[in-house]
């Protein structure tokens, strides 16, 4: 059943979820402003790391309620898993200080360095909001603007997790510390788990795209949703394009792309309450804006100038360049070559570009993933010569990972030891060390091939790379000696010629501006990217449709602001389906054209 935005009506808590890209801060900030505005007191929570809240309100946000300027009864938050685990280390060990030697106190605080103790802390936040009577007592609705599903499911499967996992737990220890500091915590984990599944208090927002992947990846969240008991949840269709000229070619194939994918609704989605929502040329930032989400339409937008005589960005009279030789360099062909951004962005469609492209021209290839939502187009690279394509599996990797750690376990080790070991193993973060070891291996393994990776979206990817120095204190818990794979891999990442690391980004504000960030972050870390590509330019296409027109122009500034940050941007067009086969892929590719920078501005 389709329903209007506008008569919709929502419970206290609100997840809005989908895979990267899909508009979900967008749709939960709107809800949150148009709430708020209602009379409702509001609180809007990110718990994505990569959140660009700040960025869509103006507003510099912290860890605790802010209140957003022109929005009575409207605040926003961003759940920093960094400063989460400070203050969860703080509360286990801060009773201690003073009474325990300081040996003792160093070793604690080792302990509790490590990735588990940030998936914790961060998760200890969270339920805080969702089942603390004192946070729920001052707002009339908690709305969490979540990160991409893969990551949101393991959030919402959490709660369950630890209440198993401290309820099996015998040896009284944990990857987290003592287990005395955690077990006052069950009440809280059993009252979020019971909110999450009661339908009178929780809704879940899908947002997806009318895109075939898209709806893909928004049903297998339904089914993992219905798994943990969540049965309350509202399809959110973003984004959906009606062309206003209808002799324009591509944005007929636009229109007919979402149109074809929607008539082929998943089963499990055709069941669910549905919202469709208009395609928009302008990004939803600003409270004005979020205040007529569900009420425009891409028809009120003004017809632009043509945008061949701009100064600087693309030209769309440019002529073709040679994608490879823009994105890898003139230093050679290295063994790892990274694609790395904001979920939605297009990293798996330029991954595989690139990992063809070598592979015709005779290189050695493998293509693999650490993106939960990873999907690579196996028919289309079944059978190209000299590539080879996998994917890291979570589940595969922590049973791996798991019998390893206990293979090796000292033969000396007792019974009790053992079994601290085995029960250290069963936490819910296991999984995150398990996935890092596997990227690790598949570096190292690259000696004789070029390794593409598709990392994970951006807060993620830096988490990844964080882990890098993390690992080090979480193995040496479990494991004599650091593995040879993790002891080389930092000095690898940040070795220009044997790593290349492409930034992709659309060209859009926060795409732009997530890439910057991630851009700085890595080079904090020693690590420079070798080029940005922006992937689905409408500039780089004929178009005469006045709702793309319009897009063509805005596109501007996004190619003038990533050329002032790096040298070599590379776009691509926007393409229906640039897998459809391999010959359209590789046209896809012969494309490309270069962006250029401002010509008052020098790029860095």
């Amino acid at each position: 059943m389709i329903r209007s935005w506008d008569s919709l009506q929502w419970p206290a808590l609100l997840f809005f979820t989908g895979k990267g890209g899909v508009g979900k801060t967008s749709l939960a900030s709107a809800t949150a402003v148009q709430l708020a505005e209602s009379g409702r007191r509001v609180l809007l929570i990110s718990t994505d790391p990569a959140s660009n809240l700040d960025e869509v309100f103006g507003t510099r946000l912290t860890d605790q309620p802010t209140p957003i300027a022109g929005v009575n009864g409207l605040s926003a938050l961003n759940l920093d898993p960094h400063a989460a685990a400070h203050r969860y280390r703080e509360r286990m060990i801060g009773p201690v200080r003073g009474l325990l030697p300081e040996s003792a106190i160093r070793s604690m605080e080792e302990q509790l360095s490590g990735s588990c103790t940030v998936e914790i802390a961060a998760f200890d936040a969270f339920a805080a909001f969702v089942a603390d009577p004192q946070w729920r007592s001052q707002w009339d609705h908690l709305i969490f603007d979540t990160a991409p599903t893969g990551h949101t499911l393991r959030l919402l499967s959490l709660p369950a997790a630890w209440e198993q996992f401290l309820e099996e737990n015998t040896t009284g220890t944990s990857c987290l510390g003592p287990l005395a500091g955690l077990t006052h915590q069950r009440e809280l984990y059993s009252r979020t788990v019971q909110a999450l599944a009661d339908a009178s208090q929780t809704v879940i927002a899908l947002v997806t795209r009318p895109e075939r992947s898209s709806l893909t990846e928004a049903e297998r969240t339904r089914r993992e949703l219905a798994e943990l008991d969540i049965t309350r949840v509202h399809l959110f269709v973003n984004a959906v394009f009606r062309a206003i000229d209808p002799t324009d070619s591509w944005a007929m194939a636009l229109q007919q792309r979402g149109e074809h994918a929607l008539a082929e609704l998943p089963e499990g989605l055709s069941q669910l309450p549905r919202t469709e929502l208009p395609w928009l040329a302008e990004s939803l930032t600003g409270v004005t804006r979020l205040r007529n989400v569900g009420f425009a339409s891409p028809q009120s937008v003004p017809a632009p100038q043509a945008t061949s005589e701009s100064t600087g960005g693309i030209v769309r009279n440019d002529p073709p360049v040679d994608f490879s030789s823009i994105v890898l360099g003139s230093s050679g062909v290295p063994n790892v070559i990274l694609t790395m951004g904001k979920g939605g962005v297009g990293k798996t469609s330029v991954a595989v570009a690139i990992a063809v492209t070598l592979a015709r021209a005779g290189h050695a290839v493998h293509l693999t993933t650490t993106d939960p939502a990873g999907r690579f187009p196996t028919e289309m690279l079944a059978g190209i010569a000299n590539l080879r394509v996998s994917r890291i599996d979570p589940k595969v990797e922590t049973q791996r990972y798991s019998q390893e750690v206990l293979s090796r376990a000292s033969a000396n080790w007792d019974e009790t030891a053992r079994a601290m070991l085995a029960e250290d193993l069963r936490s819910p973060c296991t999984e995150e060390i398990a996935v890092f070891r596997a990227f690790a291996d598949c570096v190292a393994a690259s000696q004789k091939e070029v390794l593409v990776l598709d990392t994970a979206p951006t807060g993620h990817t830096i988490l990844l790379m964080d882990a890098a120095l993390a690992y080090h204190r979480e193995v040496n818990r479990t494991q004599p000696n650091l593995p040879d794979a993790v002891a080389g891999l930092l000095p690898r990442l940040r070795d220009p010629q044997q790593t290349r690391m492409i930034l992709v980004a659309l060209p859009e504000a926060t795409p732009v501006h997530e890439a910057a960030s991630l851009q700085a972050d890595l080079e904090r870390a020693g690590m420079h990217p070798a080029a940005w590509v922006l992937n689905g330019c409408w500039a780089a296409r004929q178009v005469h449709d006045p709702a793309l027109r319009h897009r063509q122009r805005l596109e501007s500034a996004y190619w003038d602001e990533a050329a002032r940050l790096h040298s070599r941007v590379v776009a691509l067009p926007w393409i229906a389906d640039p897998f459809a086969s391999l010959d359209v892929c590789q046209s896809w590719v012969a494309e490309a054209v270069a962006v250029r920078a401002p010509e008052t501005t020098a790029a860095v």
